[in-house]
């Protein structure tokens, strides 16, 4: 499994459009962060980040799914597939290392932001005046969502052999997830429909994060998410086998 994680990887990272990517995230958020108006935290007057946080989801529907689109879809789409599938590997190995390879280059794109953090903590008057729990939680909550993305990238790049489409279907599952179950559940306000698709809603557990509270309750949720697309992945897979 190691084996095929840094295979997976290291095509990653020699892939100019993990590069573009990434570039275009840090671009975007930069500009969101700083030089816009309507969103820079310097006319926003507070040393807080929420505005990162509340844009970053957005981002990384886009981001995420134009870096899982090619880890099957390419593989199938050039027939070396069948090359990894006769190695002593299972299915599931096959996926994590993927999901994982994917992940790592989320976590990596991440990294720089943590200049903005630094940028905060020198700028707020007194200096250090910033909530580093809520900061941190956030980041956690980020982290878990773009392995909710990775997973969602990689089911939509087992079931096509078209990188277009992948990314495409990546995106809208990526949306309805976080947006589409947060609108339904305003929609049925005072219903008991509203508390099932609040909890269906990604956008809840990542915003109950945000406030850096770590409740176990959104932990489970996340990890169950990430099983469940995984888990349709190896029926995706294992049905194409037979």
């Amino acid at each position: 499994m190691y084996a095929v994680f840094k295979r997976e990887l290291f095509s990653l990272l020699n892939s100019l459009m993990a590069y573009i990517t990434i570039g275009v995230f840090l671009l975007v958020s930069g500009l969101l962060l700083w030089f816009f108006p309507d969103t820079s935290i310097l006319d926003y007057g507070y040393a807080e980040l929420s505005g990162f946080f509340s844009l970053a989801p957005f981002l990384f529907m886009f981001l995420i799914p134009a870096i899982t689109m090619r880890s099957f879809a390419e593989e199938r789409r050039e027939g070396t597939y069948i090359l990894l599938a006769s190695r002593p590997l299972s299915d599931w190995q096959i996926i994590m290392a993927k999901y994982f390879a994917c992940f790592a280059l989320v976590f990596f794109a991440l990294l720089p932001t943590l200049i903005y953090y630094y940028t905060i903590v020198q700028l707020g008057l007194p200096k250090g005046n910033i909530d580093g729990g809520a900061v941190a939680g956030s980041y956690i909550g980020l982290l878990l969502l773009g392995s909710a993305f990775v997973a969602i990238g990689i089911f939509s790049s087992s079931i096509t052999r078209n990188q277009v489409i992948a990314f495409a279907v990546a995106v809208f599952l990526s949306f309805i997830v976080y947006s589409g179950f947060d609108a339904l559940s305003k929609l049925f306000a005072l219903n008991m429909w509203e508390t099932v698709f609040a909890w269906l809603s990604i956008n809840q557990h990542f915003q109950s994060m945000s406030r850096g509270v770590l409740d176990t309750r959104d932990l489970v949720y996340f990890i169950s998410f990430n099983l469940l697309f995984l888990g349709i992945t190896r029926l995706v897979i294992g049905g194409r086998k037979w």
